[in-house]
């Protein structure tokens, strides 16, 4: 009879444990396909705005024809976020592309006539609305990110999430912060 007990208890630690593993798994899941579709959206954020920028560079290019570096600039930053492959890449892309995008809003100041534009205003009206969802978007991302993490390297899931292949997830963070903080430079 002491041998069925022990059986019994046995066995039910052995449920028990595959109970917390399953459970645990599936929390690890969901918080990884969370953060995956946070990604997604910064991604279709980034891409509707790379879209807007040209057109909003040829509204200032008709008043600013000298400025051409500005131009340069916003373009090759706009080429660097629509190529970023991982979180850092895009978040460096994104730090340079908001310095340039800050200096062609300052060469616009220097225009009353492009501040005027009703299509420049529209422009940039869009791009202020793109921003701001992207905005939201990496606040959704890091919120998803961190609480992964958190699973991740919390006992007992620490033991094996990383064995069943559940992977520390970079913060989408700007990484030279005093350069988009400085105002954007323009010379005439």
């Amino acid at each position: 009879m002491d041998a069925m007990i022990i059986v019994w208890i046995l066995l039910g630690i052995v449920v028990l444990g595959a109970l917390f593993v399953w459970a645990a798994y599936n929390g690890l899941v969901r918080l990884n396909e969370r953060v995956n579709e946070a990604w997604s959206d910064i991604t279709v954020q980034l891409k509707y705005r790379a879209d807007l920028i040209p057109n909003v560079m040829e509204s200032v290019k008709g008043y600013a024809k000298h400025e051409r570096e500005a131009f340069e600039s916003v373009t090759k930053a706009r080429t660097s976020a629509l190529g970023a492959k991982s979180v850092k890449e895009a978040a460096a892309a994104e730090g340079a592309l908001e310095q340039g995008l800050g200096r062609i809003f300052a060469l616009a100041e220097a225009y009353p006539e492009l501040k005027a534009n009703t299509n420049f205003l529209d422009l940039q009206q869009k791009l202020q609305d793109s921003e701001d969802k992207l905005q939201a978007a990496r606040r959704f991302y890091n919120n998803g990110a961190k609480n992964l993490n958190t699973k991740i390297k919390t006992f007992p899931t620490n033991v094996f999430a990383r064995k069943l292949g559940f992977a520390v997830r970079d913060y989408f963070e700007v990484t030279d912060r005093a350069k988009i903080e400085k105002a954007p430079e323009v010379k005439f």
